[in-house]
């Protein structure tokens, strides 16, 4: 089957193959890894930042195949790579590269947001790879990254140029779910918050890059902590795929993450990092699993998750 070019028609297929709207944030910490994976690469690399790497590879590569038959989206953070240097950037391409292969929808959460060459660069980088005068590509080539809107709509036409271009996407910082969100983005502004100019700006550039599905690629960032505003924002930004965090550890629940879809149960992702990745670690699932099965914990706990969101979203439909 060929590949669709279009970012939000590949993310509405795969939510539909996989009947549900997961999306795993692969966020790994070295210290909170199972120490079998990082004993194996200290006894190999030594106390670098190669093992590092290693050992986020080995896991996220775990990880992988044990969700790739039931989640269809994974959100590495861009933040826990390139903290080690250039041995975690090596580590964030070859999670990309992995997760693709397995048939996952890659979203970079880097939240990039700089102005005119340097907006480019950083979109050639993540949003389709960066030609060697006409040899090798190079760059991460997510299908998806999150962006950051405050410099100006302009700042955002590269990604959406280039992604456009390569069949990516972008998703645009809205109403993000951290407690300090309302500092800037709830502000008045000619009467309406700022996160409702924002969300204009992403109906405005997306309204020429709509795809089959109905979708256009620029999504947007929308809090499941912040549910009257996720209902508000789903409503103003009907064509918009939105990435929702916030549901699990920072105490959205399914309810409010449903708040973002459409009643059909599409248009929206939600992001599960922590209580997803070290399951292994829960009282609900470490007796069973350990540490030994930490892939098989993230499935039974991803698989707990789909059942939440699949019977809130049913909730809404009835």
């Amino acid at each position: 089957m060929p590949r669709m070019n279009h970012f939000a028609d590949r993310l509405i297929a795969a939510v539909r193959a996989k009947g549900n709207p997961v999306c795993a944030g692969l966020d790994p910490r070295f210290d909170q890894l199972p120490a079998s994976i990082r004993d194996s690469a200290i006894r190999t690399h030594g106390k670098t930042a190669k093992a590092v790497a290693e050992a986020f590879i080995e896991f996220n590569r775990e990880l992988l195949d044990a969700l790739a038959d039931l989640v269809p989206v994974c959100k590495p953070q861009v933040a826990f790579y390139e903290e080690f240097g250039h041995e975690g950037m090596r580590a964030y391409a070859e999670t990309i590269r992995h997760a693709k292969a397995r048939g996952f929808v890659t979203i970079g959460d880097a939240k990039r947001g700089d102005i005119g060459s340097t907006a480019v660069a950083y979109a050639r980088a993540h949003l389709g790879g960066m030609s060697i005068t006409g040899g090798e590509r190079v760059g991460f080539d997510s299908d998806a990254l999150t962006v950051n809107p405050y410099l100006g709509h302009d700042t955002l036409m590269p990604y959406l140029e280039i992604g456009a271009q390569n069949g990516h996407g972008l998703f645009v910082l809205v109403k993000t779910s951290n407690p300090g969100s309302g500092d800037l983005q709830d502000l008045k502004a000619e009467g309406k918050p700022v996160y409702e100019h924002v969300a204009e700006m992403v109906n405005k550039l997306g309204e020429k890059h709509r795809g089959a599905s109905g979708f256009h690629i620029v999504g947007a960032v929308v809090g499941a902590t912040y549910p009257q505003q996720l209902t508000e924002l789903r409503e103003k930004m009907p064509e918009a795929l939105l990435l929702i965090p916030g549901y699990g550890a920072q105490g959205g629940t399914a309810d409010d993450a449903a708040r973002g879809f459409h009643r059909d149960g599409l248009g929206a992702v939600v992001n599960n990092s922590r209580a997803l990745v070290f399951a292994y670690k829960e009282s609900a699932y470490a007796k069973e699993f350990g540490e030994a099965r930490f892939a098989d914990a993230a499935r039974a706990a991803a698989q707990r998750m789909a059942e939440d969101l699949n019977a809130a979203l049913a909730k809404r439909r009835a």
